[in-house]
This record gives C-alpha cells, structure tokens and sequence, in this order.
C-alpha cells in the first residue's frame, strides 16, 4: 500500500475481483448471443470486476457442429463481435470470450480478449478432441497449424494471434493472464503449465464441456490441481442453458480456484444465466512462487520454450479511490479450519505428529521416562496429553510420565487445583515440588528485595519463578533418567514469551514449538469432545479452556483465580496468530496484514457468527488492530530473535509456519524493525 491510498479497498492490497459469465445462448444465433455477453459485460463492470470471462464458442454455440462451415454463421459471429468491441468502449472490464475464426483459410476455436474498444489478442486453442463424443478435428484445425502470428479483425490489424500469448495490466504488475480452451486443461502438459511458467498468475479456460455422470467432481480435481501446481488462479467457464441436447447435455458449470482453494461456483443446471465472481490474492500467489524455489527450477528448465511468449500490455482504471470491500471471508482462524468436520481431521493430525515426534526421540534415547512441569494452563496440559498418548503407542505404563506441578508466590488455587485433577486423570505419577523455598534463596543470594519482605515484582522476581522450575525440571530428569518435555508454544516464541534459557525457554524435546496458542486450544476442546482420554479428564480439560491465559508469577488479591493476563501485556493471542500466521507464512505487509484482519474480526462483513464458538465472538476497531499489530511486529523483528535461535529440537506441525532455525525460519536476532513500522503507519487509526 502506498501513502494516500484509500486502505478499505481491496484493489490497493493486491486482489483483483474476476467474474466468471454463463450466458443464455441460442444454437447458430449470433445477435442473441453477442446481446447476452454485452449485458453480462455490464453486470461484472457494476460488481467492479476487472474482467470476465465467457464459455468456449459463446458467440456461435459450441453444438453447431457442421454449421461452423457455414460462411452466414461465421460472418454473423464477427459482426457481433465487433459489437462487443464497440460496447467495450463504455464498458470498464476486459472481456474474453469465445469464437470460431477463420484464419489463413483455417478454421480455429479462438478466445477473444478485448478491452476499451480494442482486440487485445487471440488465442486459438491448442488440444482438439475427436474421441468418444467430440469431433473437433473435423471442423477445426489446431494452433500449431497457425501459420499468422498477428491477424487483422474488427477494423484492427496487427492483432497478436497464437497460444503463446500473455495479457498484462500495467496498473496493476502482479496481474498477467493466460488463455487457453477446453480440452486443454485435460491433457498430460496444459498450455496453462508454460504459462505459468512464463509470469501467468491468472489461468483462464473457456469451456463448454458436456455433463456426464461423475464429471462435475473431475473438473474440480483438474481445476484445483492445476491452479496448484502453478501457484496461480485458475478460472474456468462451462457452456450454459440453451447448448444442443441431441446428443449431449449440459450443465453449465463455473469454477474459480486459487492455488487450489475453492473461491466460487456457480450453480450447475442453471434455468437463467449466471454470473460469478472471486477476489484474486495476487500477492499470495507471487509469495508463493517467491518461496517454492522449484518453481524457479521449473522456470529455469523450461526457459527457452518460455521465451516464445509475448507479452500484450493493456491499460485499466483500477476502481481504486472508493470504499470496496470484498466478498472474500477470511478465517479468523488460520491455523484452525472453521469447517468442524475438516478442523477435527486438523486436530487429530497435529496430535499424531506430536505423538510421532516425542515417541521417535525417546526411542532414538533410549530412555522410557519423560518428565513435564505442569500448570493447570492451556499449553502444559497439551504437552501432558501427547507424552499420554506417546506413552500408550510404546506400550509403556503412563506412571513413566514423571508429573510435577510446581506452585510458586502467584500459583491460584484454581490452577493448582486444575493440574492435580489432570495428573490423576490421566494416569502418570503426581508430584507436587513448592519452588517458594529455591526461590526466595535465590532472591536473598542476589539481595533481591523481595527477601527483605518489599513487595518488588519485577523481571527478575518473575524469571527467578520460572528459572527454578526448569532448573528442577532438569536435574529430576537427570536423577531419574529422563527426558524433559517443553511446553512453551509457537505464539510464544514468536513474541519471546518465554523465559531464555534456564527457564520455559528450554527442554529436551519441545513437543509444542510450532503449534500456535488458538491451535492448541482447539486441539485439546477435541480431545476433551472425543474423551480420547476418558470423562473424567474431559472435565477438567474443559476447566483449562475456560481459563484466562497467565504465567502466574506475580501475586495479586485473593489467589484463588490467576492474577495476571498475559493477553493484557502481548496483546490477544487470536488477533496476535492471525499476524503471525500472514507475517511467517507470506511476509505480508504490516498494512496488508491490518486489512485482512479488519476483514476477518467484522461482524457485518461476515453475516454473523455461524462457525464461531462463543467465547471467540469479539470485534475489533482498525485502531484495535493497528495497536496490536505494532505489538507484534516490535516484538517479532527487533526484540525475540534471540530466543528463537537457540530452541530445543522440536517437529514441525504445520504449514503455517515453524520459528526454528533448523526448520522454516533464520533470521539475524539484531535486526531492526522500523521498516515495518514504518509502513505499519500507513494504517488508518479509525475506520
């Protein structure tokens, strides 16, 4: 984003809105035809699509079969062509769609691309079908037949005519489309693949495509995987009501996919035509490429082929000064699918591969003991749930699990109460060790001034706290032959909530390094709906959840609920995800990361809460945003570093992202921050 954008608008965050069209269309009938495309063009400019495509042979139908050899027929299809070129005149969106052409006295199957009275290219297509119910070959010839590299057409000459043929917006660089047709897309190597290739981030693919039993699911294999494997949006537009039925039928079927993500689908039989639209992430899909170097190799492989193309540069007025926001939705969530079914199959994965990690180091050790400090808080009862589990594939008794809760000066009763109830529950040894007594040592060693009865609650009061449990932690495993097992989570170590080295920051094995704070809540909310670990574990598991979130290391009034929310310091751990989730996986900027959590965390963007549980229904101002996203961004890129490059061995869990240096992520831990800052200012303070 750039200074003096408006930032609720889409377009000045990278997307761009593409409408896929299903016309009405009448068999042999151009001017009805060539009417239908000309109001549709006009239904996608009023929805701000910067384009919008059209099925295989809209003008003709593409059940004409021998009447593509009738000179009336191919004549009425350019007439009416050239009346969509003129109503692209006043008509802000480009326009692709699908005519028979003749050329060098062949006859092609063509996608016209136009835009503001101009044709800007042709692309024949390149695969004809001539087996089972298609005949192609017997009307057309294919691209490679095309002797012309530029043909004259609509009172325009010198129009680029080929399949190598790359469209690109100038107002927009990230935005450049390749065209291919049909039976394209179902061959072993799509033209799309070296398109690409050659810069495309957005495929296109007019079709028409009969309907027979179990097609519709292919198509959405073949359209999903292809956007894929080309880290692009793959848009495709199947023929719709009025093809003939005389051999064949139809069900007029729209697709947009991006990087295989389903964004929109029309209706399939339909009665009245339709019209569907997606916003298009741009910056993802180039971050992707950036990222996945083997598609760099690819490119590098294929480079000689990819030379061929050419490259039609157009100009468009992006609709970039109004308020627009999107239809997109985007998760609140991102590491936690909101689907419940597909976000149950999420939560049994991440449990395995923890499971898989600590059961692999423990036999790669040799030993058969592990030992944990627990809490009664969200991110020790997770560990103690996965060493259960890791206990049970090895077929060892879960007294191995050598259980410690360690009550300090801030210890609730609460929490106290919730870690001794987990313990029994889940079958390991129970031990209680008071670290108040190491503690205050400690503090009188260094003439601290809590040992002389002053109420000083500072860093050092905290660490001492956390420093002794560790301390315990590990000379117990070396007493009794153990491992110890990390608790501290992927949220943490991204906002260096953790105490370095003697303290959370350090274990054996970290079985929760790289699983986010909401990720984890979720994975234990299964568990505990699954009794994966019996009822009366289940209970106190729902307890944990609904506790606040604190390390519990300064006292306050009362003790019987913790006194300190670490939410109040860091910020909340749902909107701090949502951040690191965008920054870790994508790199995005800070404005960019603003407005699609803006998106995310509004009430009336997302028509309610249908998929939210009740106690993560919240809102958030864009100033709300804007100050925790400083938060984060400080603490991420000048401050924690450190900490993050010297964590125990820990399995990665998600795609999402790991912060430790063997895995996703190395970074100097003297970085600065402000170039992040500094575009973070950019941010409007209120809507």
């Amino acid at each position: 984003m750039r200074p003096g954008e408006q930032f609720f608008n889409f377009y000045n965050h990278d997307f761009v809105r593409l409408a896929v069209a299903l016309p009405a269309v009448k068999v042999a009938d151009p001017a009805f035809n060539g009417f239908q495309i000309v109001e549709m063009m006009k239904a996608a400019a009023d929805r701000k699509a910067l384009l919008v495509l059209f099925p295989e042979l809209g003008l003709s139908a593409y059940s004409c079969e021998d009447l593509f050899h009738q000179r009336a027929l191919l004549e009425g299809c350019r007439e009416e062509l050239g009346r969509i070129v003129r109503a692209s005149e006043v008509t802000p969106v480009v326009t692709v769609v699908g005519t028979p052409l003749q050329v060098d006295h062949l006859l092609f199957n063509c996608a016209v691309v136009i835009n503001r009275g101009r044709v800007l290219g042709v692309v024949p297509k390149t695969y004809l079908p001539n087996y089972r119910e298609f005949y192609e070959r017997r009307q057309f010839a294919p691209a490679d037949h095309a002797v012309s590299g530029a043909i004259d057409l609509c009172g325009q000459s010198g129009i680029p005519f080929g399949n190598n043929l790359l469209f690109q917006a100038d107002p927009q660089p990230l935005f450049k489309f390749h065209v291919e047709i049909c039976e394209d897309l179902w061959v072993p190597v799509a033209p799309s693949s070296y398109g690409a290739m050659a810069g495309a981030t957005v495929l296109l693919n007019l079709s028409a495509s009969n309907i027979t039993v179990g097609k519709a699911g292919y198509r959405h294999q073949l359209v999903a995987s292809q956007s894929a494997r080309c880290l692009a949006a793959y848009m495709y537009s199947g023929a719709g009501p009025g093809e003939s039925t005389t051999d064949l039928a139809w069900d007029g079927h729209a697709l947009i996919y991006e990087n295989g993500n389903l964004l929109a689908e029309s209706h399939r039989f339909p009665v009245e035509p339709q019209i569907i639209c997606g916003e298009i992430d741009l910056e993802r899909l180039t971050q992707e490429r950036m990222r996945q170097t083997t598609f760099g190799e690819a490119v590098r492989r294929e480079r000689e082929r990819l030379r061929g193309f050419r490259v039609v540069h157009f100009d468009v007025d992006l609709p970039c000064n109004e308020r627009l926001i999107g239809d997109r939705i985007y998760e609140r969530f991102p590491y936690v699918p909101s689907d419940p079914n597909t976000r149950d199959e999420r939560c049994a994965e991440v449990y395995d591969i923890q499971v898989q990690g600590l059961s692999k180091r423990l036999a790669a050790t040799g030993l058969k003991r592990v030992v944990i400090g627990i809490s009664g808080g969200l991110d020790s009862t997770q560990a103690l749930l996965v060493c259960a589990d890791a206990m049970d594939r090895l077929k060892l008794p879960r007294s191995n699990i050598l259980a410690y809760t360690m009550p300090g000066f801030a210890t609730s009763t609460r929490t106290l109460a919730q870690a001794r109830r987990l313990m029994k529950a889940i079958g390991c040894e129970t031990n209680e060790l008071d670290i108040r007594p190491a503690c205050l040592q400690m503090l009188k060693d260094i003439g601290h001034p809590y040992a002389e009865g002053k109420k000083v609650y500072d860093v050092t009061f905290e660490n001492v706290q956390a420093g002794e449990r560790t301390s315990h932690l590990f000379r117990l495993a070396n007493l009794r032959g153990a491992l110890v097992v990390g608790t501290g989570d992927l949220s943490e170590l991204a906002l260096g909530w953790c105490t370095y080295g003697v303290g959370d920051h350090m274990s054996h094995y970290a079985v929760n390094a790289s699983v986010p704070k909401t990720l984890i809540r979720h994975v234990i909310r299964w568990v505990a709906e699954t009794e994966r670990v019996g009822a009366e574990a289940s209970a106190v598991l729902r307890e944990i959840l609904d506790t606040p979130v604190s390390p519990e290391l300064v006292p306050g009034a009362g003790g019987s609920e913790p006194s300190q929310e670490t939410e109040a310091a860091i910020g909340p751990y749902e909107l701090q995800d949502f951040n690191l989730y965008y920054t870790l996986r994508f790199g995005y900027l800070p404005s960019r990361i603003a407005f699609l959590a803006w998106c995310a965390w509004s009430d009336r963007l997302r028509g309610g809460w249908p998929d939210i549980p009740a106690e993560h229904r919240h809102q958030y101002s864009i100033g709300q945003i804007k100050e925790n996203l400083r938060i984060f961004m400080h603490r991420f890129f000048a401050t924690s570093q450190y900490k993050r490059s010297c964590i125990p061995n820990a399995p990665k869990v998600g795609s999402g992202g790991s912060l430790s240096p063997r895995g996703d992520y190395r970074a100097p831990s003297d970085s600065e921050d402000a170039v992040w800052l500094q575009e973070l200012d950019l941010i409007p303070d209120t809507e």
